[in-house]
């Protein structure tokens, strides 16, 4: 007979794809929507209540997540549920805003004023 913990696992893991590039474990099930602030994180019914899978993930692999810590999706996508440090990891509300806006100046640099990425042409 399997563990609770096993039993989250295996119901998370059956809707997940793993990206061989980056490693995410891609949620493929039902979202939060396409709007608003918690736009596109995944969610699951669990137990009677529709809960956000990965700190389901999170809590299941690493426990309780203290109520003035977030879990930060360090590979920045909302749909990875991989629980591995490279992907989540438990920190502020203040480390999380900071490493949101820092995610956001770097993308903003790529393609700036909304022009394409710049790229390098070989001199033939």
């Amino acid at each position: 007979m399997m563990s609770r913990r096993e039993q989250i696992r295996e119901k998370i893991m059956e809707r997940v794809v793993v990206d061989p590039v980056t490693d995410c474990w891609i949620w493929q099930g039902p979202t939060s929507g396409k709007s608003g602030r918690g736009k596109d994180y995944p969610r699951m019914s669990l137990s009677g209540q529709t809960v956000a899978v990965h700190l389901v993930m999170w809590t299941n692999e690493h426990g309780y997540i203290p109520g003035k810590k977030q879990i930060d999706h360090k590979c920045r996508n909302r749909l990875c549920v991989n629980p591995d440090p490279k992907h989540t990891e438990m920190v502020t509300h203040k480390q999380n805003q900071k490493r949101r806006d820092q995610a956001r100046a770097a993308a903003a640099m790529i393609g700036h004023n909304g022009g394409p990425a710049l790229e390098c042409e070989e001199i033939r």
